[in-house]
Formats: C-alpha cells, sequence, structure tokens
C-alpha cells in the first residue's frame, strides 16, 4: 500500500505526490460512500489508482478546501482594486477560527504612492501581532521577503479575485501560471485560477495556490462566538455588564465605552459578522441540533451505517416473521 499527498484534485480525479511521483486516482467506492471530505493536502493510502484511505489531518479549512497547511498567507492590493479592510477582516476572522497563523501580505505596492495605507495598516495589524508584507509582484519588490515567509512551510494563499495571488506565485517560482488585469469597469479581477494546487519549490516549501473568492460568510457560528475572532474587542468581554453581551447596544458595555482604542474598519467588520451569526442562530433556533451520520467509526475504522428507513424496514419484516411463527405454533 503506497502513501501519498494529494496535491489537485479535478472533477472526480485525484492526483497524489508520492515521493517524487505524480498518479492520477479516484476514490474506492467504500469512500465514497461515507461522504468523507477529501481535501488538497490530505494524505492518503493508495492502491492500483484507487484511494483506499484517507489519513488524519493536523488541520483543514473548507474554503479554499486545503489540509494539512502551517498558515494562511492572506494576499490584498494596496490599489486596482482598491484595498478592502472589511474584506480582509474576514479573512483573518477565518484564519483564527480553524486556528492557523495568517500572514497579511500586502501587493501591488508600487501603484499607490498613499502612504497613509501602510501607516494604517501597520498600526491595526501589528499591535494583533500579524506578520506584514508589502509586495509588488510587477517590479518584483518584497519577493524576497514572500520568499522567506514560504521557507520550509506548507502556505495556502488566498484573497479575491485580482489581487496577484498568482502573479506573487510566479515571481517566486519561476512558473508561468496564468493571469488577468483587473477590470477597469468594476474594479474587480476574474478567476484565473480554477482549483487549488500544491506547488512544491523545494523539498521542504510547498504553496498552494487557490481560486479567488470574496463572499465568505459566518452563517455557522452563534452570536455571542464572533468577538473570539477579534482581540482587542475580546479583551474587554470580561467586563461587559451582561454576560452574553454583544456590544451593539447594551448598557453596561465595556466594549462600547472603549470603541475609540478599537479601530472603526475592524469594529464595523465585527458588527457585520455578528448580523450573519444571528441569521445561523435564528435559523436552528426551532431545530434540533441532532443528526443521523451516514457512517460509524469502530477501532479507526469507518464503516457506511445502514439508513434508519432501511433499519425500521428490517424490524418489520422481522416482527413479522415473529407473528406468524406464533400463528404457526398455535395451529400446530
Amino acid at each position: 500500500m503506497a502513501k501519498g499527498q494529494i496535491y489537485k484534485i479535478h472533477s472526480d480525479f485525484y492526483y497524489v505526490n508520492s515521493e517524487g511521483q505524480e498518479f492520477e486516482c479516484k476514490l474506492r467506492e467504500v469512500l465514497k460512500k461515507t461522504k468523507q471530505q477529501v481535501f488538497v493536502g490530505d494524505f492518503v493510502e493508495f492502491e492500483n489508482g484507487a484511494i483506499t484511505k484517507i489519513l488524519p489531518r493536523r488541520n483543514y479549512i473548507p474554503r479554499p478546501s486545503v489540509a494539512n497547511v502551517d498558515r494562511v498567507i492572506i494576499i490584498s492590493s494596496v490599489k486596482e482594486p482598491d484595498l478592502d479592510f472589511i474584506q480582509l477582516n474576514r479573512y483573518i476572522s477565518f484564519a483564527r477560527y480553524y486556528g492557523i497563523e495568517a500572514v497579511l501580505c500586502f501587493n501591488k505596492n508600487d501603484l499607490s504612492s498613499d502612504d497613509r495605507i501602510i501607516e494604517k495598516v501597520f498600526s491595526v495589524y501589528e499591535p494583533l501581532g500579524y506578520d506584514i508584507i508589502f509586495t509588488s509582484a510587477l517590479e518584483n519588490l518584497g519577493t524576497e521577503d514572500f520568499k522567506e515567509i514560504l521557507k520550509g512551510k506548507t502556505s495556502v494563499v488566498c484573497g479575491s479575485s485580482g489581487v496577484g495571488k498568482s502573479s506573487l506565485i510566479n515571481a517566486v517560482s519561476g512558473l508561468n501560471l496564468r493571469t488577468k488585469e483587473v477590470s477597469e469597469k468594476t474594479q474587480r479581477g476574474t478567476h484565473t485560477t480554477r482549483h487549488c494546487e500544491i506547488i512544491n519549490l523545494d523539498k521542504d516549501t510547498k504553496i498552494i495556490d487557490t481560486p479567488g473568492f470574496s463572499n465568505l460568510k459566518f452563517d455557522f457560528i452563534l452570536p455571542h462566538d464572533v468577538d473570539k475572532f477579534f482581540p482587542e474587542i475580546n479583551r474587554y468581554r470580561a467586563n461587559c455588564r451582561f454576560q452574553d453581551c454583544l456590544h451593539i447596544n447594551e448598557t453596561g458595555c465595556a466594549v462600547k465605552e472603549n470603541l475609540d482604542k478599537i479601530d472603526d474598519t475592524r469594529y464595523q467588520s465585527y458588527l457585520a459578522q455578528v448580523e450573519e451569526a444571528k441569521e445561523y442562530k435564528e435559523k436552528i433556533k426551532y431545530q434540533g441540533t441532532k443528526t443521523e451520520t451516514t457512517h460509524k467509526k469502530r477501532n479507526d475504522n469507518i464503516a457506511v451505517k445502514i439508513s434508519s428507513r432501511k433499519r425500521q424496514s428490517a424490524r418489520n419484516t422481522q416482527k413479522q416473521n415473529l407473528y406468524k411463527d406464533i400463528e404457526d405454533e398455535r395451529f400446530d
């Protein structure tokens, strides 16, 4: 049984790298029936072109769908499109939710002469402990810093379309990934990267290119958990009058009393994420949270469970046979 890592997924094919060799594989039917999620970056066992087992993963992010990464590099553009702090904060919150280190990279620095943007970036995010780099893939500025943060790690790059992810990867890898200009009309990029793929820069350094996306929503958590993603807000939580304070319009809110110490774009991001979390809370309010799983785990082996409908059908058959046996005994 060979072992390897999935470096690309396309349609129903899984491309596995094993000891420098590449194999095109498909999932074994039993894995399909368990409905296990399979991500780029997953380590697997395979034989004869069939993946037979997904090995335990250290971590994962469902969007972009990648596993076993050391850090997330969030790439934003300084100009074309303009730097979107609200969107940047969404990526940061997602990284914090999944417990993965984030590095902030601001590309296309050559297109802006406004030092206030750089000053704001450092004033907001440096106190939060984030590593920050400014780059220009076009003019090869900051690419050595970019290489340095990649060194010896498996890093996934994420960001909206058009911020220059593929251009930066081309600059440090010598590859020629497809790129496209930002639309002058909409100031938005287009999706040039269609799927996640691991690119090996050297034996110990891997970078995962991902498609651009922007519609991240926090519609899977409860509102009172959102401030955990904002340390500058969460630090005041213990001093709020009410334990379930959402820091919006409650009396005795320590966060509201200290808004002058919190950047406005960060607070506005927090409010937007709380509103989305409220939608989730309302959605599950009158729903049971218990759902039946389609597979069960026993001694590290995963087996497909019989559906409740089939189990009930089997029980009905057993009852019918039992009653038939009783009737037969009565007339014997």
